[in-house]
């Protein structure tokens, strides 16, 4: 079974990972390594999120009201949308960061910034063009893809299982993003995050990757 984060990865490689490139300024090697990282951190967030009750609720009625248009989208086009400079709810990927990682936002940024090389600034642009993606990706799944095919009613429930299943194969695989995802929400909250012994792990996989 093809994980979520594996499959908004393929959508995204070719010209969309090309763009993503051009618009942090730096070459295509990193960039997909980034992107890697990225993806698993912002998936596991929400799925984090969601175990809670009340969390789910608050992510499904947020994707019902906001992204539920992009039903009908390619992830190509919801790039296009936040490259060019679209305003919406639905691009507005700094507003979207602040409700996936609440006060782990900075944590989060950082994090991933020393993790791949990117600095903070680039990481936080990297977050801010995946977040509109990933959850018009999950609007997709809910609203007008896998559930809905499924046969299954779209439900706040269905997304928690969802996120659920992907988070707990996110920490299985391990590797840079299940590390810096571990590394940026189980920490003690002294903002001191150690991402020595992750980078150790990670670093190998970023580089072999093509």
């Amino acid at each position: 079974m093809t994980s979520l984060t594996d499959d908004i990865f393929s959508q995204l490689s070719g010209p969309a990972l090309q763009q993503i490139s051009q618009q942090l300024g730096t070459g295509q090697t990193q960039t997909t390594g980034a992107v890697a990282a990225a993806l698993p951190l912002l998936i596991g967030a929400l799925g984090r999120n969601a175990s809670q009750p009340q969390g789910a609720e608050a992510l499904f009625g947020a994707l019902g009201r906001d992204h539920s248009g992009a039903a009908g989208m390619g992830l190509g086009d919801i790039l296009g949308a936040v490259l060019g400079g679209t305003q919406s709810r639905q691009t507005d990927g700094l507003g979207q960061l602040g409700h996936i990682f609440g006060g782990r936002q900075q944590a989060a940024v950082s994090g991933l910034g020393q993790a791949t090389g990117l600095g903070s600034d680039k990481a936080q642009m990297l977050l801010k063009i995946l977040a509109p993606i990933v959850m018009a990706y999950l609007a997709k799944q809910v609203f007008g893809g896998g559930q809905a095919q499924a046969g299954g009613a779209p439900s706040a429930g269905a997304l928690g299982a969802i996120l659920g299943q992907e988070g707990r194969q996110v920490q299985q695989q391990g590797g840079l993003g299940g590390g810096l995802l571990g590394a940026v929400l189980d920490q003690d909250g002294d903002g001191d995050l150690d991402f020595n012994d992750m980078l150790k792990a990670g670093m190998g996989m970023l580089g072999g990757r093509r």
